[in-house]
């Protein structure tokens, strides 16, 4: 198949730090290109997936983001896509602006992915493009939002090869995400200092975070009591030997979280994962096997303080098989023959119906087709 996978332009792909979705993108784009697809990514021109070919609007990342230059990424991405009308049998997109795009081409069969929690906003524009369809990353998120006819759950996956085991025995615990009211931050740290036991934590404070990072997190890494450690926002390597090294990684969130690659990240290692129960948590956390689910930070911190007998390599083995970045590329790919085999058997019923009419005139003439968009930027 002849695939375009469209992702945003706020963060390269793969990520640098930061960026759940682009790494996912980049999963797929490898995979898919070693399941034997034709792969074009559309995302940032320092953008550097595996396999297929980059095209891009922008040279570098737009951050933070903002709606004009996702629309005009949108726009060279599918200038791209329709200047040849058998360029590509199916095209993938990761960011909403690309619907209204779809729209004034419905013969492209259209997948798009739900990366985010509700949002009515988004709600409202998925309710204007029932053509496309509809993927969500889990259960819990698709429940939130019935509205929407999503055509299939796939779970995310990252390659299990990038992610070494580790020996948890840093005497710490970890921390790893947004420092935002939703991440839970603050519950981290008292879980950890409940436990007695330093937290290391890994993260940045994006703009609108700002306030609670002032009011709920700047206090307790400067009140003296000790036992945190902020490295920052953290690149693949460190973030890995900050996962290799912890007694456990610690997830108290307090939303609808859609899916949270980080928990797979850290069980990938053979670091237990310790989550309160929202969002997606049930579905990825096996209970005593990849991690633990706990109602509070008083649950979190007494389960930190039983994990001596706690198996690690049986966490990773067990990660290993769940959450392959192939299984869910081959996923994918079982959706877009379906889309496909679909479509054909549409126009094939169409065509039917098509002979049993007189055609009152017949117009001859010869379609030329434009050579796909070239590795630059407009």
């Amino acid at each position: 198949m002849r695939i375009a996978l469209v992702s945003s332009c706020a963060v390269s792909v793969p990520p640098r730090a930061y960026g759940g979705t682009e790494l996912v993108v980049a999963e797929l784009a490898k995979n898919l290109t070693r399941l034997g697809h034709d792969v074009t990514t559309f995302a940032t021109g320092d953008s550097t997936p595996e396999g297929g070919t980059l095209q891009w609007r922008f040279e570098k990342p737009v951050w933070p983001p903002y709606e004009s230059a996702e629309l005009r990424h949108a726009a060279y991405a599918w200038q791209a896509i329709t200047s040849s009308p058998s360029a590509f049998d199916i095209v993938h997109t990761h960011q909403a602006p690309s619907l209204a795009f779809a729209s004034l081409a419905p013969s492209v069969r259209t997948v798009y992915t739900i990366h985010h929690c509700r949002d009515e906003r988004l709600i409202e524009l998925y309710r204007d493009f029932p053509n496309a369809a509809y993927v969500g990353i889990s259960k819990r998120q698709v429940e939130l939002i019935p509205e929407i006819p999503v055509e299939e759950i796939i779970l995310h996956g990252l390659d299990p090869d990038l992610y070494e085991a580790g020996h948890g025995g840093g005497g710490y615990v970890a921390f790893l995400g947004r420092f935002a009211p939703e991440k839970g931050p603050h519950f981290a740290i008292d879980a950890a200092r409940l436990a007695g036991i330093t937290v290391r934590m890994g993260g940045g404070v994006h703009p609108p975070d700002r306030p609670f990072f002032e009011r709920e997190v700047r206090p307790r890494l400067e009140d003296g009591a000790g036992g945190v450690e902020w490295l920052g926002e953290l690149s693949h390597t460190p973030k890995l030997s900050l996962l290799r090294g912890a007694r456990a990684m610690l997830f108290p969130i307090d939303w609808e979280e859609p899916f949270g690659l980080v928990m797979i990240e850290s069980m990938l290692v053979g670091t237990p994962v310790i989550g309160f129960p929202h969002g997606s948590v049930a579905e990825v956390i096996e209970e005593g096997v990849t991690g633990f689910i706990v109602r509070d930070v008083a649950e979190m911190a007494a389960r930190i303080r039983q994990l001596d007998t706690f198996d690690r390599a049986r966490c990773r083995e067990r990660a290993r098989e769940r959450w392959s970045s192939l299984r869910m590329a081959r996923e994918h790919e079982a959706l877009y023959e379906r889309i496909l085999t679909r479509s054909l058997r549409g126009r094939l019923q169409s065509g039917v119906h098509d002979m049993n009419r007189v055609p009152q005139r017949v117009s001859e003439g010869r379609r030329t087709e434009a050579s796909p968009a070239g590795r630059r930027p407009l």
